[in-house]
């Protein structure tokens, strides 16, 4: 379902090529591909703190971002909210659940207003019968995200806090899933902490750090990121 959308009503862009401008895969699917699919994707705008979808929805569509922010996260019996990643634009998310057939294990909410892209299943389903590169960039986006998955694992369990919240600022800023995001970001210090699984108060002590470093700026309402190379490699275990 995707009525959660402001109005639940397709909105269609002034071009229909810039809905895939951002996204990875479009560019290497042939003519004939590509033109049905920007017959049959639509667009939607969700504005900041509203659901691009729900946990339980049956899983119709292929989603990707155009521009904003987008959060993936669950809510847990007891109330504790858990954020799972980030998508920035270009990219699309949801291909586990569209293979598996299954409903939505979690929650997408907009942190920002944002412009999402829908495949329909039957556009996606025509592109795994027809296109090999397709085929090529889906393998490739599920084996980064299993990789982010195990790398924010590891953060959790083995790095001291400064360390995982530099490490898991970072992985937002992937290459492959979110091809085009810029290097600042609108996102606040509570959202922060619950990528890096700590509290606001101590992402702000690890921010300060992190800006000391010169490794990012703290701006109003986000950050700017400095030195992308540094923030993944930092380590607060061996200083400068």
């Amino acid at each position: 379902m995707i009525e959660h959308a402001m109005n639940g009503k397709p909105q269609q862009s002034s071009c229909p090529q810039d809905r895939f401008a951002k996204s990875m895969w479009a560019s290497m699917l042939a003519p004939e591909h590509l033109q049905r699919v920007e017959s049959e994707v639509v667009e939607r705008f969700v504005p900041a703190g509203a659901y691009a979808c729900r946990k339980g929805d049956s899983v119709d569509h292929w989603m990707g971002v155009i521009d904003g922010f987008l959060k993936m996260s669950s809510i847990s019996p007891e109330g504790k909210t858990i954020t799972f990643s980030c998508m920035l634009a270009g990219g699309w998310f949801g291909e586990g659940s569209m293979l598996k057939t299954e409903n939505r294990k979690y929650d997408v909410v907009a942190l920002r207003d944002t412009r999402v892209a829908y495949m329909p299943r039957t556009t996606f389903n025509y592109l795994l019968d027809n296109s090999i590169p397709f085929n090529r960039f889906l393998l490739q986006q599920l084996n980064e995200r299993l990789g982010l998955f195990i790398s924010l694992v590891e953060f959790d369990r083995m790095l001291d806090t400064d360390t995982r919240v530099a490490r898991c600022i970072a992985a937002m800023f992937n290459p492959y899933l979110n091809p085009g995001g810029g290097l600042q970001l609108q996102i606040s210090q509570e959202e922060i902490g619950y990528i890096s699984s700590v509290s606001r108060q101590r992402a702000n002590q690890a921010l300060q750090l992190l800006e000391k470093k010169k490794l990012l700026s703290v701006d109003y309402g986000g950050i700017t990121i400095l030195d992308l190379p540094g923030l993944r490699s930092f380590s607060s275990q061996f200083p400068d």
